[in-house]
C-alpha cells in the first residue's frame, strides 16, 4: 500500500508543478495583454482563479502527506512512545472523520448540485462542478493517505514490540 501511495504523491505532485507552471503563464499573459497590448484577455482571469482553487485544495492533500502542513506536536512530543503513537492514530482517525464527512461527501453533495443546476461559469463556459471536484477528489486523496499513515504508525508500533521482546 505505501508503494501506491508514493505514486499517487509523485503523480499529485507532477499534477502541482503542471497547475503553477499554468497558472504562471496565464497571469504573465494576462499582464502583457492588458498593459501592453491594451486588450485584456477575457478568458485568463477565471483560468487563474480555477487553477488557484485547485491548487490550493489538491496542495492540501499534497501537504498532509508530505507533513508539510501546520501541526501542533508539541504536545505529542512531549509524550512517551507508547502514547505518542496512539495520539498520531486518534489524530489521523480524527481527519479521516474531517475528510470523509466534510470533503468527500460534502463536496460530492456540491458537486452534484451544481451539475444538477447546470451552473457553468461566465468566460470560459466550463461546468462548475468541474472547478468543485477539487474538494472530494482532494478529501479521498487524504483518506488514503490517512489510512496508510495508520498502516506505517501500527507498522512502527509492532516492528518496535518485535525488537523490545526479542531483547
Amino acid at each position: 500500500m505505501h508503494k501506491l501511495m508514493s505514486f499517487l504523491s509523485t503523480v499529485l505532485e507532477k499534477i502541482l508543478m503542471f497547475a503553477m507552471a499554468a497558472i504562471v503563464v496565464t497571469v504573465t499573459w494576462q499582464v502583457f495583454s492588458r498593459f501592453i497590448i491594451q486588450s485584456p484577455s477575457s478568458f485568463t482571469e477565471e483560468l487563474s482563479r480555477f487553477l488557484l482553487i485547485w491548487i490550493g485544495v489538491l496542495g492540501s492533500a499534497y501537504a498532509y502527506n508530505t507533513k508539510a502542513h501546520l501541526g501542533l506536536d508539541l504536545f505529542v512530543e512531549k509524550m512517551v512512545p507508547a502514547k505518542q503513537a496512539k495520539v498520531r492514530i486518534l489524530i489521523e482517525v480524527l481527519v479521516m472523520i474531517f475528510a470523509g464527512g466534510v470533503m468527500v461527501y460534502g463536496g460530492a453533495l456540491l458537486v452534484a448540485m451544481t451539475v444538477e443546476l447546470k451552473q457553468t461559469s461566465a468566460a470560459l463556459g466550463l461546468n462548475m462542478g468541474i472547478i468543485y471536484s477539487a474538494v472530494p477528489i482532494s478529501g479521498a486523496l487524504i483518506l488514503l493517505f490517512c489510512l496508510d499513515n495508520i498502516n506505517q504508525l501500527l507498522k512502527s508500533a509492532t516492528d518496535e514490540t518485535t525488537v523490545k521482546g526479542e531483547l
